[in-house]
């Protein structure tokens, strides 16, 4: 067997350059032991950086798998951060760690929204794909689906005191959900365009909504149950929840009309218009529902502050003296003689309960905000700015006229604009990235910034050979120098016309080529002349030819033995010309639109060309003949450069993927898959190791070569798997017996995951089988023998989890499947293996062994196996064996939990009298008040003495 060509695998190193995601909002968190509102948490799109605002440092990175980060929301406790991906999906991390124990899987497409109750202890998500779903975090399983909504769901809210739920939507409604009942009860329709977010104000009486307008409308929330509880009601409209279907004569369609009476009525109050007159990008509220922020499209945001109902009416007394006083002094102009005063009606409008309190002015666009209430009315304000940039403010409430205070301003770790050109040192440890306004020099081993500098809109850029300078080409055609250890503009050379698209350093070293969109290719030489200011030398360049095409020139390339150079024009084709004579040499005719990149091999027998054609060629340089075109992306092909020393080249495409390819082999490697945009450009080290590349989604990413080889049969059977894979998890998802398709839905879904756990029971399941298969032939053979005959051998699958029994080894199987996915691995389970594993369910409740999971599997499989099960005279045994074991055993552990809640709650109370302190509730807060009074009480003993 011949020896094959091994390919050394390039792997993702680490994600920089971006700040904040514009997918996902912003979100307050607190660390452990960390003050509040010191720390936020930001999508880096798959991660999550939580950034110190105060220092301006990273201080913990959630790490995600593969998806786009599209909603954060953090938990009551502060404890952990539920994170929203683009493909559905819901992960719960814990910030003592940044690890993730909690998945859950239920939508089509991304999650648009969250949040939790008032215990933590449950979670709703809305998606794009119009669903809204309820989970338990505890129990780590969905609890349903609710549907009803026709478009995308934008903000999703529980109330605290009752088991009620308010969501909006695109689809200009805004529904409450019953979660006891799963059904939307009311769908209030005051709304001409998309509901964008609502906030809920008065301790849950008042429900605010922005639009596509410039109005926020309130609406007053009345509920109904607790009106006929405090006393009799004026006028029954309909039947409360505790009425009793016989009391009640009325008909069906009267109960239906009235229905949403029962629980709440929902009536607008009014509304409060806002500055802005395009639509609301996003609103916020502080936990307390006392400050609401709101912006638009623009970089205003506007906040709003609720009074409470002693300010509310202070201010409507102030109002009737005022208006008293008013109708007095129009009484005396009128010269009418002094009768009785009347006393002025004054009309309390919602202006006098929620005033405007400022606007913050930012920087740029606001995408996301989030308040945060602090001790001493201080209100904290984070802004997440479309620019790539963080910004936060500081005001008080309290003050008359309160004035926002920026305290901190993250903009050193990312650009404002798009990078449209990298480049790497010579001794592969700095990396230049340049974008509209700025050009970086980052640190590729801590990927910390080393300088920023103020530049033009640059396209291309290198660094001078023994890397003190760097070169940039512009957008407006000039080339700018610039001192790296100062930071400072050496020169602007006013190049070309036209913009500047491509640079290339000459192979000598001694000076560069630069080509135009003003048909022009110049070179120049690098020079020193001295400063007239400084009294030292600097660089500087000076022209010395020019080379007038008829058309465009997008990219130009030395070959490495300096005898040709390669230009691609804007007419499709790619000129090669003599570098010493500038005579025409060959021209590469093929791509069906202009070539955007191209390079050429270090060995200069080579060219590759990428086009706008979705297509790479590879030419030979001696005669210009095509050795193969090969599609190479499913878009345009934006960069492509030769790895050093090889024969191997990497691709950049706006179809968000790298590819690698062998260009003797005409083979392809491997992709490269993280940017979740168009990708603009890469940048390879001289020495091969390291790859950076950039994209439309702000992120710069680094790939490490790995000593691992790539075999490219293995490499494409691992992308079959992973098509099939999808197939199954896009296929269609399994019919719930009995389940019609109503507001109420199971609220998993079916994935690869679910799958394999359902496989899994079925190995399990006939491993038991083919076990008991062994016993009964042994125990049969016995029979018949006259000696005593050995025991079969166990299966080694049994031997390796130590000789453990194969029921038991079933149990263990369906313990490792995620709770969040149980129900549709049971639910794909075929029929025949559920009567072997109901009679298994038996002996396990038997033993109490795992009742409250078993219990859980044999509640959905007689749920959704009820016909077939119920008419099987085999199981009719089962299960009424089951009937009598469920009941006792799980009587004995609901005994055993009552027994350990009163024994905690007593404990509670002796403590609490010992101590005289509030346990667990206010014992950290008080602690922190003594430990204040003592050091106040230290600091007067220590100014006495």
């Amino acid at each position: 067997m011949g020896l094959t060509k091994q390919y050394l695998r390039y792997a993702a190193s680490a994600v920089f350059g971006v700040i904040g995601g514009q997918k996902a909002n912003i979100a307050y968190v607190t660390l452990r032991g960390g003050e509040k509102g010191r720390y936020v948490a930001v999508a880096a799109c798959e991660h999550v950086f939580i950034w110190d605002v105060r220092k301006g440092e990273k201080v913990l990175i959630l790490k995600g798998q593969k998806h786009e980060v599209t909603y954060l929301c953090a938990s009551p406790d502060g404890i952990n951060v539920a994170v929203g991906y683009e493909d559905g999906a819901v992960r719960i991390f814990s910030l003592l760690n940044g690890e993730s124990n909690v998945s859950f899987n239920g939508h089509k497409t991304a999650v648009s929204v969250m949040g939790y109750d008032a215990l933590g202890a449950r979670l709703v998500t809305g998606s794009r794909d119009t669903d809204v779903i309820v989970w338990d975090i505890i129990n780590e399983s969905g609890l349903y689906r609710l549907r009803g909504h026709k478009d995308v769901v934008t903000q999703a809210l529980f109330l605290k005191d009752r088991n009620l739920l308010v969501t909006s939507s695109k689809d200009s409604f805004v529904k409450w959900w019953d979660l006891d009942t799963q059904h939307c009860f009311k769908t209030m329709v005051g709304h001409r365009s998309e509901v964008w977010g609502m906030v809920l104000l008065n301790w849950e009486n008042r429900l605010l909504t922005g639009s596509a307008d410039s109005e926020l409308r309130a609406w007053d929330i009345d509920y109904m149950q607790e009106e006929k509880a405090v006393g009799e009601p004026k006028e029954k409209k309909g039947k409360t929840l505790l009425d009793d279907d016989d009391d009640d004569e009325d008909d069906e369609e009267g109960v239906d009309e009235n229905v949403e009476e029962r629980i709440l009525s929902c009536k607008k109050a009014g509304s409060i218009l806002r500055e802005a007159r395009d639509r609301v990008v996003s609103m916020a509220a502080d936990a307390k529902g006392r400050v609401i922020g709101c912006h638009g499209n623009d970089s205003v945001l506007e906040l709003f502050t609720v009074l409470s109902e002693e300010e509310v009416q202070k201010k409507m007394i102030k109002k009737t003296k005022k208006a008293k006083k008013k109708a007095a002094k129009a009484q005396e102009d009128a010269g009418e003689e002094a009768v009785e005063p009347v006393e002025p009606v004054v009309e309390r409008t919602l202006q006098d309960e929620i005033l405007r309190l400022t606007n913050i002015k930012a920087s740029a666009k606001i995408r996301w905000v989030d308040c945060l209430s602090c001790a001493g009315g201080e209100l904290k304000v984070a802004l997440l700015l479309q620019n790539n940039t963080i910004e936060t403010y500081s005001l008080k409430t309290s003050d008359r006229i309160p004035a926002a205070n920026k305290t901190a301003r993250l903009t050193l770790g990312g650009h404002r604009t798009d990078v449209r050109t990298l480049a790497f040192s010579s001794d592969n440890l700095a990396v230049l990235s340049a974008s509209g306004d700025t050009v970086k020099v980052w640190n590729r081993s801590t990927l910390q910034v080393i300088r920023t500098m103020a530049c033009e809109y640059a396209l291309c850029s290198l660094f001078v050979p023994g890397d003190r300078q760097i070169i940039l080409g512009t957008k407006s055609g000039k080339l700018q120098i610039f001192e790296l250890s100062s930071g400072s503009l050496l020169e602007t050379v006013d190049a070309h016309n036209g913009s500047l698209w491509s640079l290339c350093l000459a192979p000598d070293q001694r000076g560069i080529v630069t080509g135009s969109a003003d048909k022009t290719v110049k070179f120049w030489a690098f020079e020193l002349i001295k400063d007239e200011t400084t009294a030292q030398k600097r660089l500087t360049l000076k022209h010395s030819r020019t080379l007038q095409l008829e058309e465009d020139v997008l990219c130009v390339k030395f070959s490495p033995d300096h005898r040709l150079l390669a230009v691609s024009l804007l007419d499709n084709t790619v000129k090669v010309f003599y570098t010493d004579s500038l005579k025409f040499f060959l021209s590469l005719y093929g791509h069906k639109l202009p070539v955007l990149c191209l390079d050429i091999s270090h060995d200069s027998t080579l060219i590759a060309t990428g086009s706008a054609d979705r297509n790479v060629k590879i030419w030979g340089l001696d005669f210009g003949d095509c050795h193969r075109s090969m599609f190479a992306h499913d878009d345009s092909v934006m960069f492509l450069q030769f790895v050093p020393k090889t024969h191997l080249f990497f691709t950049a495409g706006k179809d968000k993927k790298i590819k690698q390819w062998d260009a003797d082999k005409f083979e392809h490697i491997q992709t490269l898959e993280g940017h979740h945009r168009e990708v603009w450009c890469l940048a390879i080290s001289p020495n091969g190791d390291h790859i950076v590349s950039t994209s439309h989604d702000k992120s710069l990413r680094l790939w490490e070569r790995t000593r691992e080889p790539i075999i490219l049969e293995e490499e494409r059977e691992m992308e079959r798997e992973a098509e099939f894979e999808e197939s199954i998890a896009n296929g269609e998802a399994p019919v719930v017996p009995g389940e019609t398709q109503g507001e109420a839905a199971p609220a998993a879904k079916k994935t690869v995951e679910t799958v394999k756990a359902a496989e899994r029971i079925m190995e399990a399941l006939e491993l038991y089988k083919e076990e008991n298969r062994k016993l009964e032939e042994h125990k049969y053979a016995c029979m018949t023998a006259v000696n005593k005959l050995p025991l079969p051998k166990p299966n080694p699958i049994l031997v390796a989890f130590g000789n453990i029994s194969a029921s038991r080894y079933v149990l263990d199987v369906i313990k490792k499947v995620r709770s969040s996915e149980l129900e549709v691995s049971l639910l794909v389970l075929p029929f025949p293996y559920v009567p072997q594993l109901l009679t298994l369910f038996n002996s396990y409740i038997q033993q109490g062994l795992e009742v409250e999971l078993v219990c859980r599997c044999l509640f959905f499989l007689l749920k959704i196996h009820f016909g077939q099960i119920s008419s099987n005279q085999m199981l009719v045994s089962v299960i009424d064996d089951l009937r009598t074991n469920t009941v006792s055993k799980v009587q004995e552990i609901r005994d055993v939990m009552g027994f350990n809640s009163a024994a905690l709650q007593l404990l509670q109370r002796e403590i609490e009298s010992k101590e005289d302190v509030m346990f667990f509730a206010d014992a950290t807060g008080q602690l922190s008040q003594k430990k204040k009074k003592r050091r106040k009480r230290e600091r007067a003993i220590l100014t006495i003495a």
